[in-house]
């Protein structure tokens, strides 16, 4: 009996893998059957570095919908990543108990909420901030608005993937650096983090990765303008929200063009996941 039971478990567990691959492929297969047609037909490289989007007169360039999403992302990531690891620091080697409890609370609290709420919040508070003080009243859609929300967005996947990497260094790395005399903040920006270092970057690599793929909240505070943005405070629209927005009545070659978008950032983040799994296997990242 127990023999039939570990071979049903094991056929249980095969099953579900080859159920993930399979809809890994679907997808892949379903994306680049409908989108590589409009790229090959537009020219790739007209597709990529047009700088034009007018679907009625089937003119498709996605150079500034990348180009938002780049900057959107790299912003994003040059707040959020700094913020994310130092909260990690505080949680694993410097808070109390306590206070450390809270903030993982917290963290899983911010993980749990919708990005629509979070875009809710960019167009009632941070939008009029910007706007007001900023823009000069302007507006407040922007690529600013835009690096914001993503920011906090991306702190519970920093947080909780650098703290697990703090944990499993070695705390005999910190007695021997404390018995040498090096202060506890020396230990840690010294000695701990770097040898966190690996599961520190898989945590940014994967925050990068979930800031290319927000559309919602992006939606809510870029403004979604398909130009070359000139400045940090110009409206912007993403490759994830060109998609969302235009996806529900377009048909034919402009359709064919969303799902080119779609090949692109596919392979945007198909690149990401293939980084962190170089560092996460060079690193010896455990998850």
């Amino acid at each position: 009996m127990k023999k039939k039971l570990d071979k049903l478990a094991e056929l249980l567990f095969i099953t579900s893998a080859i159920i993930c691959v399979l809809a890994l492929l679907l997808i892949m297969i379903f994306i680049f059957y409908k989108g590589a047609p409009s790229i090959l037909e537009t020219g790739v490289f007209k597709f990529l570095f047009g700088v034009e989007w007018q679907p009625r007169a089937e003119v498709f360039g996605i150079l500034p919908m990348i180009t938002a999403s780049v900057l959107v992302t790299i912003g994003a990531i040059l707040i959020g990543a700094p913020v994310g690891v130092l909260t990690a620091t505080f949680i694993v080697y410097l808070a109390p108990k306590r206070i450390g409890n809270i903030l993982k609370t917290a963290t899983d609290v911010l993980a749990s909420i919708p990005s629509v709420i979070y875009g809710f919040f960019g167009l009632m508070i941070i939008i009029p901030f910007i706007d007001r003080f900023l823009a000069g009243g302007a507006g407040g859609n922007s690529i600013l608005a835009a690096i914001i929300i993503l920011s906090i967005m991306i702190l519970p996947t920093v947080i909780s993937i650098s703290e697990s990497s703090m944990r499993e260094v070695d705390i005999s790395y910190r007695d021997a650096s404390l018995a040498l005399g090096a202060t506890k903040i020396s230990t840690i920006f010294k000695v701990m983090i770097p040898s966190a270092f690996s599961g520190i970057m898989a945590a940014v690599i994967l925050g990068v990765g979930r800031a290319l793929g927000e559309a919602m909240a992006v939606i809510l505070v870029s403004g979604n303008a398909p130009f070359m943005p000139d400045s940090i405070l110009a409206p912007v629209r993403t490759m994830s929200a060109n998609i969302a927005l235009e996806m529900g009545y377009a048909s034919g070659a402009h359709q064919e063009a969303l799902f080119g978008t779609g090949v692109v950032l596919f392979v945007f983040i198909f690149i990401i996941n293939f980084i962190f799994y170089i560092v996460k296997h060079k690193g010896g990242v455990k998850n």
